[in-house]
This record gives structure tokens, C-alpha cells and sequence, in this order.
């Protein structure tokens, strides 16, 4: 849905490319839905017939209210509107509801959020060099860049085929950094920490953005050689980034605070004492850490000192310190603290507790920022995004999806190759012939899993080898994405001298 103004991004064309992908969406109502869907309808009836003091504890439904209040209040904003469609869809007892006007909500629900999503990628627009513009309108980074966020392969699927409201947070997301690319560090960190109390899975990110406004908001001055200037530290800027911290955690958590609620509201936050990994498991470390132990327990390998290695303590976020590039002078920029971002997501799905796989899009929306200034960072952009969209395949496991999603992922990631390769086609090649290989094993591991197995003797005995197999062959792409992007910030070289903040 086309957000006001978006036609300055660069014309008709960006209101065109908005309004399409809005009329695509449109067209996938009426496919399969996930359980997701039944959890956000039951949060609609909690938060429209209880009180507050009520939300957290409300148990009627296995699909209890886990995320921040501010999705909370959403919630119960759009259940005002919910219920000129349908009031059955508010009733708490009603589980598993979903009329034909319930529906039509919940879909057109996500689709008119998107709005802020179009809006941000508008933004981000404004951000992008476009020293490599083409003749053509779509060799234009600004242009391949609209395409690759708002025709998001994964993040249309996710959103309106399995549902989900991910559209308006990752809008948040995109808007907070292209304030920090428009040195506008206020309005980013406000964007960001709004965002944490909508949806408590960015905190995987927020360590690039501390530091980054330590250093880059903080700190107003620089050396002739880039270095900080430790005399220009402001007390000020400091007090102020941490009283929007406050202000925004105050006006999310204060109520449940005066209730004598806040352990509550956290224990639904923070279930702690849910599994390692996902009932899927997603394409990270775990994944291949549990095939190969299973590997060597099959064959009869004495996996005590092996099995002695899975951590046993309680799970924690991501610490900067495990990320020391944040502190790197030659890093200060935003196109360094979009790279750290994306490592601290990246890390973070790789190596986090009870890891979603729909986590990785944290990592490939940002992505795209990247993939349009450097060669390097598109070929990183290409394998990461389309390993990572491939693994979201096992969500659409109902036989009338199978042609959607698999077309709209060949559309996505064809475009998605052609026009990068168009856009750098003076540098090196993007692929070299092991990560083409990889790539192109895509296609006989989806014949497999979608027209091979089905029809063996396997699919009643061991009917998980779909879901291993591919969690295993992403992980194994994802993994190396980290790798080398960790590797290109280690060994790129410095920015350069830097100008007073």
C-alpha cells in the first residue's frame, strides 16, 4: 500500500512498484494460513474483553499473549475495528475461529500496516549512492533496492500466505537506520527503541546501535586521522539518548510495573524453558551441530566428550563485546554500523536459543542496503538470501502453495541475480564455481523433498528427512555468508578520515 509521498523517491515508478506488490498481496488471500493466524485473532479477543491486568496471565487459548505491550496495544487498537467485521472474532472462547470476515481483517489488517513498510523503504531510497546508476531506470541501485525490499520474497510468504504483522516492524527497523544514515541520531534511536517494545526479537540488534550512538552520537568530534576525539564527549547527548530509553520503557512497562505485574509479563517474554531449538530446526550452528552428532551416534561413536559440548547454561543476547569490529575506527560510518547490524542478526540466528527460521529475514532486509554499493556484499546478499529464503520453504507445506511459493521465489531470486550482476557487471564475477554449485543444489534437494520422497518408503518411518535435509543444506549457505561478511569487515579497509559528527 503506498505510503504519501513515495513518488519523490524517484517518480511514478516506486508508487507503481508499491501499489503491484499491494495487489499481489491481495491476490494470496485466500491461501493457506498458519497457526500464527488463530494466535493473533485470540490476541485481538484478550485484549478487547479483559483488562490490562489480565493480558499477561489470560490462558483460555495454548496461544497466550508473548509479545511486548506495545504489540499488545496494537492489538487492542485493531480490535476496535475487528469488530465491525466480526464481534464473534473477539470472543475469547471462540478458539480456532475464522470466518470469512475474519479473514478478510486479518489480511487486509497486514496489508494496510505495510504502508509504513513502503514508507521506510522510501527513506532508505534517499540513502543510497547512486554513483552506479545506469542509463536505464531499472540498472538504478535505488531502483533494485525497491525492488529487492518490497518484493521480498520471504517476507511476503511469511506475512501473507503463513501470516504474520512482520511488514510495519521491519518497517520501524529500516526507518530507524535511514535516520542514522541522515545523521538524524534522535529520531533513529526513538524509531529503535519503540521498536524493542513492539517486538522483543530486535534486541539481537541492539548492540550495533548502542555502540554506534556511543560513538558516533556521543562522542562529536574526531582526530585529523579518524580516531576519537575523547575531550568531545557530550553528557548531554548521553542523558538524552538514555531519558528516550526510559520515556519509551516507561510508557510500555509502567502500567504492568504499578500492577505489580512486570516478572509476569517478562516469564511470557522470555520462556526460557523452551528447547534449544525449534521444533523445525532453523538453518544455524544447532542444525548442523545436531546431524552430526546424530551421524556419530548412528555409527556408534563414543560422543561423550562430543556430547558434553552442547551448552548447558541459560541462554543471553548477544554482547557487543563479542563483535569488537563496533569499536573499530575505521568502522565509525553507517554503512559500518549496517554491517555490524547484520552481524549482530546474523550471529544471533546462527548461535541464539530456540531460533525461529523465520529470524533470518532480520538479517536479509538489511542486506539489501548493502547489496547495492559493493560487489562483495552482493554476492554475500545473493547467498544468504536465497538460502535463506529457500529455508523458509517447510512453512508452506500445503499442496496449493507449492507452485506459489516456488515461483515467486524463482521470480525473486532470478531478478534478484540479473540485476546485480547488471549493476556490477564492470567488477568481478559474483559467484565463483563452489558457491554456484551450492546454489544450483537447491533445485534436485526441493525435487527431492516435493516430488522424490513423498513416494518412497521413507515417508512413513522417518518422515523429518525433508525438514533435516534442508535445515542442514541452508545452514550450511548461512554459515558462510556470516563467515565471509564477518571477514569483509574485519579486512576491509578503513573509511578513511571522518568529519565532525
Amino acid at each position: 500500500m503506498a505510503a504519501p509521498g513515495v513518488a519523490a523517491c524517484g517518480g511514478s515508478w516506486f508508487s507503481a512498484l508499491a501499489l503491484g506488490v499491494t495487489l499481489l498481496k491481495c491476490l494470496l488471500i485466500p491461501t493457506y494460513h498458519s497457526t500464527d493466524f488463530e494466535v493473533h485473532r485470540n490476541w485481538l479477543a484478550i485484549t478487547h474483553s479483559l483488562p490490562i491486568s489480565q493480558w499477561y496471565y489470560e490462558a483460555t487459548s495454548e496461544w497466550t499473549l508473548d509479545y511486548p505491550p506495545f504489540f499488545a496495544w496494537f492489538e487492542y487498537a485493531l480490535s476496535h475495528v475487528a469488530k465491525y467485521f466480526d464481534q464473534e472474532m473477539l470472543n475469547i472462547h471462540n478458539l480456532n475461529y475464522s470466518s470469512s470476515r475474519t479473514l478478510l481483517f486479518q489480511r487486509f489488517s497486514v496489508i494496510f500496516t505495510d504502508a509504513l513498510f513502503v514508507y521506510a523503504v522510501h527513506e532508505c531510497c534517499k540513502c543510497i549512492d547512486g554513483k552506479k546508476a545506469g542509463k536505464e531506470l531499472t540498472e538504478k541501485p535505488k531502483f533494485i533496492l525497491s525492488v529487492l525490499l518490497l518484493w521480498n520474497f520471504g517476507l511476503l510468504i511469511v506475512d501473507h500466505i503463513h501470516f504474520q504483522y512482520n511488514g510495519f516492524l521491519f518497517g520501524l527497523m529500516l526507518l530507524s537506520i535511514a535516520r542514522l544514515f541522515q545523521k538524524r541520531h534522535m529520531e533513529g534511536a526513538l524509531l529503535f527503541a519503540v521498536l524493542l517494545h513492539f517486538k522483543h526479537i530486535y534486541l539481537y540488534v541492539a548492540p550495533a546501535y548502542g555502540i554506534y550512538l556511543l560513538r558516533s552520537y556521543c562522542f562529536t568530534a574526531n582526530k585529523p586521522d579518524g580516531s576519537i576525539r575523547w575531550n568531545s564527549f557530550s553528557f548531554i547527548r548521553l542523558i538524552s539518548l538514555g531519558l528516550i530509553v526510559f520515556l519509551v520503557s516507561a510508557l510500555s512497562l509502567g502500567p504492568f510495573l504499578a500492577l505489580n505485574q512486570l516478572p509476569q509479563v517478562l516469564s511470557r517474554l522470555f520462556p526460557f524453558k523452551r528447547g534449544l531449538c525449534h521444533a523445525y530446526w532453523a538453518p544455524n550452528f544447532w542444525a548442523l551441530y545436531n546431524a552430526l552428532d546424530k551421524v556419530l551416534s548412528v555409527i556408534g561413536f563414543n560422543d561423550k566428550w562430543f556430547g558434553s559440548a552442547v551448552p548447558t547454561h541459560s541462554p543471553s543476547f548477544s554482547d557487543p563485546l563479542g563483535h569488537p569490529h563496533l569499536y573499530s575506527d575505521g568502522h565509525i560510518g553507517p554503512r559500518g554500523f549496517l554491517r555490524c547490524l547484520i552481524l549482530c542478526a546474523l550471529s544471533s540466528f546462527l548461535f541464539g536459543w530456540h531460533v525461529h527460521e523465520k529470524a533470518i529475514l532480520l538479517a536479509v532486509l538489511p542486506m539489501s542496503l548493502l547489496s547495492v554499493g559493493k560487489a562483495g556484499d552482493a554476492s554475500i546478499f545473493l547467498i544468504l538470501t536465497t538460502t535463506g529464503h529457500y529455508s523458509l520453504f517447510p512453512l508452506l507445506f500445503t499442496a496449493p502453495e507449492l507452485p506459489i511459493k516456488i515461483l515467486l521465489m524463482l521470480l525473486f531470486t532470478i531478478y534478484s541475480i540479473s540485476s546485480l550482476k547488471t549493476l556490477f557487471r564492470k567488477d568481478k564475477t559474483l559467484f565463483n564455481w563452489m558457491e554456484t554449485f551450492y546454489l544450483l543444489g537447491l533445485a534436485p534437494l526441493e525435487i527431492f523433498c516435493e516430488f522424490v520422497f513423498p513416494f518412497t518408503s521413507w515417508k512413513l518411518k522417518y518422515p523429518f528427512i525433508p525438514l533435516l535435509l534442508t535445515s542442514v543444506y541452508c545452514a550450511v549457505g548461512i554459515t558462510y555468508a556470516w563467515f565471509r561478511l564477518y571477514v569483509s569487515v574485519l579486512t576491509d579497509p578503513p573509511v578513511g578520515k571522518t568529519k565532525k559528527q
